[in-house]
């Protein structure tokens, strides 16, 4: 029997968020495949109205760092940004399977693209907000891919460190704050 996952949803929390692809597989071990993520996920903001606040694409796994969307909740986003990776980074490609990347011929070649399940943490305090963008932006360093933030594009450090815009476009908290929630964000009070 799987362990129930407890998600807490509705309190205006920010949500660190880390899913996984399939057996941990790199099927986003590629430059193409992260720039294919980082397309669908500004697709999935749009159309779900959510805040990114962080992220970082790695070849096995993602982190992000989000709001609750307007529309559904972080699961159903999640659900709708998966499935929508999974049929781009899947489609059968026009070149032969000989010209294929290796990552991207394990993703058409494997039985699932991503794990089942995601791991949530409901960020409640601007400390744990620093924390989990630390974490996540040492992340390309710390598995030795790259040997400083900077020389990974694929995560909101330039925006944090530098001011400079990325990949895709990062929100800040004063957005957040101006937005019809934010009353009810602050009067919530801390998890226990």
């Amino acid at each position: 029997m799987r362990n129930a996952l407890r998600r807490f949803y509705g309190r205006g929390d920010l949500h660190f968020v880390t899913f996984s692809c399939y057996r941990r597989r790199p099927l986003l071990g590629t430059p193409g495949a992260r720039q294919c993520f980082v397309k669908i996920l500004d697709q999935v903001r749009s159309r779900h109205c959510f805040q990114l606040i962080g992220y970082v694409v790695m070849p096995e796994h993602v982190h992000l760092l989000i709001s609750e969307p307007e529309k559904g909740n972080p699961s159903k986003m999640l659900q709708v940004l998966k499935q929508k990776v999974s049929r781009a980074l899947r489609k059968p490609a026009r070149k032969s399977s000989a010209q294929l990347s290796l990552a991207l011929a394990a993703a058409v070649d494997s039985p699932a693209f991503w794990q089942r399940r995601f791991y949530d943490f409901n960020v409640w305090s601007d400390r744990k907000m620093r924390e989990k963008l630390d974490y996540m932006h040492r992340n390309p360093v710390g598995r030795k891919l790259v040997s400083h933030p900077q020389d990974w594009p694929w995560s909101s450090w330039s925006f944090y460190e530098k001011g400079e815009a990325g990949l895709i476009r990062i929100d800040t908290l004063d957005e957040e704050k101006s937005s019809p929630r934010s009353a009810k964000q602050k009067s919530q009070k801390p998890h226990p």
